[in-house]
Order: C-alpha cells, then structure tokens, then sequence
C-alpha cells in the first residue's frame, strides 16, 4: 500500500463547557480551522477528494457533517464527506480513515477533520413523533446519555464513565494522592507549554463575535496556572454519596470542551506536487476491545497490536501521548506498561485534564501536539492513544518526516 503522511494539523483552541467559544457551533469551530488549514498550507482545496469529519455530538444542523463543513469553507461542491463517532477516539479515527482511503488509492487527498462543542450538546427527545405522554416529553441531555448508554443493554453504565474509572481505582488501589498529583502535573506542563510559546505553531487563532463587539480567542481556557495539590484535595469526588471510597473528582478527570482541528492525509508525492510539507508518516495502528466496565486501560492492548505492526517496543518511543480521560485511568495503564508518572515522554505539554477532550476533535488535537514536539525534542517516533467509552481504544504510531 502507499505510504502516508500528514501534513499542516493545525487546532483551534480549546474552549471550556459554557466559555468562550460556547457561542460557536461545531460547524463555526470546523469551518474556522479548515479555512486555516487552507490558508496556512497553501492547500488548493480543487485537489481534495473528501471531508472526513468526527463528532461525538451532532445534530441535524449540520448533517454528514464533513461535507457540509467543506461546502461552508469555501471547496468546491465536487468535494466529497462524511461524518463518524468512535467517541473519544473519533479524531484519529477520521485520520485512519483518511489514511486507509489514500494507502489503497481511493483517493489522493484527504482533510480529516474533528469538532465538537460540547457547550452546545442537543437535548433531545425520541418522544414527540408518538404523541405527547401525560407526564409531558422527557429531555435527553445528550452528554451523559451517551456515557449511560455506550455499553448497550449488556454493559450498562449508570454512573456513566466516572463509574469505570471508579473501578479502575478499586482494581489497581490507585489512590487518591497519586490522581490528584498526576493531575497537578499534567497542568503544570500545559501551563509551561503556554507560556513558552510552544503551543503557538498549532493554534488557529478564532474569533467570536459579541454583543460588545468580536473577541479574538487565541489560547487554551482550560489550563490552570492556579492549580495546587491542596486545592485538588479540596474537590468532592463525583460519587461520594454513593461511595465512600469515590476519588474521582472534577480536577482530576478530563474536562468538557469546545474545539475543532484538522489535517492533511495524503502521499509524499502527491504532497510535493502540491507545495505541502509533511509533518510526520504514519508508521501503523490499531484499535482494540475490552470489558466495556473497564474501558479505561483500553490503551494497553491498542498500543501492543500497534507497535508489534510497526517492530519496535514502548522502549523505543520518544514521545506518548496518552489521553488523560482520567488521572486514574492513565495511572492504570501506566502500571501495565510499567512506565513511571513522572516519565518525560509521557504528554510533555499536558492532555485531556489540562488541555481539555473536545470528544471529536481530540485525536486531531493530539496528532497537532505530538506533530510539534516531535521536532522540538529532535526526536522520531511517537505514540498516539486514547481509552474511549463503551470499552474501545486506538493506538497509532507515527514517525517524523
């Protein structure tokens, strides 16, 4: 098959629930990072075969969602697209898709695309089609719906992914301390990340308009600079009504967030002739299945299928990124992998805790992130991985060009 490469991932920045990108839609963050995309690279959009687009919330605002956020970015109506959710691996999963479309020749070239805003997740009913029921309709709130539901009937969720993770906790005697620092960690990396400037290559600067005129929003939201392990210690774990011994918290889980990112999938050869400049190549991937209960250390056997396809070992990575769903949860796989907390590979610029997990545009923001610290830490190969709700992961292996 032929080899591929990505070229430009660019990311907007990331919003948190309810905050300043709350006013935009999915459909305003994708069309604001593909028209980046476009004019960064010098991209013609005429050469580009399809919208691959991941989103976790959609409605019917903007159906096959990668098309209709093409046609509103200004390409041509020959520009083929499709939506997909494989929740919190939906981003790289658009990659791979874009990835498998070029290695077998069905297309050339391929944006992958990733959005979500959380902010202005639907409410929803199935009800109203059938007639009014006395006690009136029930309202959905489409985000934790979808945690109680993932598992289907034969893996129910009730305490939604908290639940999972709580289980984590009780199976690998993960204790609160050790979440709560990795948490403390993980923003003090984001933080440091800003402040050096090491984000700015990535970000697409967005603009929201206002009553009192447009704001320019050019930085992450989520990260806290003010963040201390005694203010994490302060935070009351989600279930500790119901459980006593309940540790996860707010502070030291992934936040809710509004955000769009996107890339370039296609051939050296074809990147050449068309002026762009290969980031990385994607070296191998994989995705696995475990117990829907236990979705949070997904990641190990993800990433042991993606690695032994490429011939190489944890030992020979330089950078891991690893989605913080939850501290514990990352503290898990950890212990399977035997990799230490404090392991500079490990997320050098935070993840989902800090940065935040826009559900379908993370795996893009991901693959931006690494795509930049891999040339900053003259290194080689890194690891791309995520758990996903429903007992799911995917793992992909990319190498700098």
């Amino acid at each position: 098959m032929r080899e591929v490469v990505i070229c430009s991932p660019l990311r907007t920045p990331v919003g948190r629930l309810g905050g300043s990108l709350a006013p935009l839609s999915a459909r305003d963050l994708g069309v604001a990072v593909l028209e980046a995309l476009v004019a960064r690279s010098g991209l013609d959009v005429n050469a580009v075969d399809s919208v691959i687009a991941a989103q976790g919330y959609p409605s019917m605002e903007s159906p096959a969602f990668g098309r209709v956020a093409a046609l509103d970015a200004g390409f041509p109506s020959t520009t083929t697209g499709y939506q997909l959710d494989r929740r919190c691996g939906s981003g790289l999963q658009a990659v791979m898709n874009a990835a498998m479309e070029v290695q077998t020749g069905v297309a050339d070239v391929i944006v992958a695309l990733g959005a979500e805003s959380m902010s202005n997740a639907p409410l929803y009913t199935e009800q109203g089609r059938r007639g009014t029921p006395p006690a009136g309709l029930m309202l959905h709130d489409a985000l934790a719906r979808g945690r109680e539901t993932v598992g289907g009937v034969n893996y129910p969720s009730p305490d939604g992914n908290v639940g999972s993770a709580e289980l984590l906790r009780s199976e690998y005697g993960i204790s609160r301390e050790a979440q709560d620092r990795f948490a403390l960690q993980s923003h003090q990396r984001a933080v440091a990340a800003q402040e050096s400037g090491a984000f700015d290559a990535e970000l697409v600067p967005v603009t929201v308009p206002g009553r009192k005129g447009d704001v320019l929003v050019d930085r992450d939201e989520h990260p806290r600079a003010d963040s201390t392990l005694e203010a994490l210690a302060r935070l009351r774990p989600i279930l500790g009504k119901k459980d006593a011994a309940s540790t996860v918290t707010a502070g030291n889980s992934s936040g809710q967030n509004d955000a769009a990112a996107a890339c370039i999938v296609t051939t050296p050869a074809r990147a050449a002739s068309l002026g762009l400049t290969p980031s990385v190549r994607l070296v191998s991937w994989a995705v696995a299945g475990n117990d829907p209960r236990l979705f949070g250390v997904a990641p190990v056997p993800a990433t042991s299928l993606a690695l032994s396809r490429a011939g190489i070992g944890l030992d020979d990575l330089d950078v891991i990124e690893l989605n913080e769903a939850f501290a514990v949860q990352v503290l898990a796989c950890l212990a399977d992998w035997g990799i230490d907390a404090e392991d500079p590979r490990l997320n050098p610029r935070g993840s989902g805790i800090s940065i935040g997990h826009p559900i379908g545009a993370t795996g893009i923001r991901m693959l931006a992130t690494l795509a930049n610290e891999l040339p900053a830490l003259d290194a080689r190969l890194a690891l791309e991985t995520m758990c996903i709700g429903g007992g799911q992961a995917l793992a992909a292996v990319f190498e700098r060009v």
